[in-house]
């Protein structure tokens, strides 16, 4: 099936909008705020989590970037106002970062102020490796500067991502751990799926080593096994880890771990970029194509 999910990511663009925006709808809460915060509700009644994020990435001017913040910060206001058991998460370059440091620093710092001030966690995205040591960077001076309430992201299939989290273990951070979706040169990324798998068994291993609060994000089986072995091998309270998933991904299996006690935050995107979030994500994740296949041509 690889040949047919990479004719289908050539031929994206012939693919009608409106086909996009269906099998989009299940993964993207809507293009409103509201749309997350009612996603966020009906996630709460079933005792789960989430974490809230602005759709847009990779902007390229000041003006776009300053959208962005006033959007996290409607975000905070809702989170708050709501009482939502929910945090915000953010992507750097959303925020200005390939504008100008300084400037992106500035703006994550303001919403990172402001949610310390209202009491919710601010999650900093880690995005493709151009990025990598500049989001560090940022989540450093944030935490150097007196923020607690700022977490960050590794990605499992980096080769540097062991040396990453030994590097950041002083900093006591919460720490999502995901595989990592953005296509990445061979020379610094593991390509094959089962190495991906054995060093995020390493890492998780690693994290829990070092006494440090893990996210763990993913949805494999495999993965999810070990992660609940390692639970009850170092007889982790409730309150020590999570799991986290991606809306609209193994709800079956989001629902049965919830009812089993275990905390999950859901990651809820919105936004009016959903046509760009979801052809990205298509073209950095070949194999979710074929899923655009069945559901035109098979499900029915």
């Amino acid at each position: 099936m690889e040949w047919l999910n990479q004719l289908i990511i050539k031929t994206m663009p012939l693919v009608p909008k409106s086909i996009i925006r269906i099998i989009s709808s299940k993964y993207i809460a809507g293009e409103n705020l509201e749309d997350a915060i009612r996603v966020t509700k009906e996630l709460m009644k079933l005792g789960g989590m989430s974490t809230i994020d602005v759709l847009g990435e990779f902007v390229t001017t000041r003006e776009m970037a300053l959208h962005e913040k006033k959007m996290c910060s409607l975000v905070l206001d809702a989170i708050k106002e709501h009482q939502l058991d929910s945090y915000l998460s953010v992507k750097p370059t959303s925020l200005g970062l390939e504008v100008d440091f300084d400037f992106a620093y500035a703006n994550i710092k303001e919403l990172v102020d402001k949610a310390s001030k209202l009491g919710i966690f601010v999650r900093l995205d880690m995005e493709n490796s151009p990025y990598t040591d500049k989001t560090f960077e940022i989540f450093k001076k944030l935490r150097s500067e007196g923020y607690q309430n700022v977490g960050i992201v590794i990605q499992a299939y980096l080769y540097r991502s062991e040396n990453d989290i030994k590097n950041l273990a002083e900093y006591k951070p919460s720490i999502r751990l995901c595989k990592g979706i953005y296509r990445e040169s061979p020379t610094i990324a593991i390509q094959d799926k089962e190495g991906i798998r054995n060093n995020y068994k390493k890492l998780l291993k690693l994290i829990l080593d070092l006494g440090l609060y893990p996210a763990i994000a993913t949805h494999d089986e495999i993965l999810i096994q070990y992660a609940l072995r390692l639970i009850e091998e170092y007889k982790l309270e409730r309150e020590q880890y999570e799991f986290q998933m991606l809306l609209g991904v193994r709800e079956e299996r989001r629902n049965e771990m919830l009812r089993d006690g275990h905390r999950l935050r859901v990651y809820v995107p919105f936004g009016k970029d959903w046509y760009g979030y979801s052809t990205r994500r298509l073209k950095e994740n070949p194999d979710i194509a074929g899923h655009i296949f069945k559901a035109i041509f098979i499900k029915n």
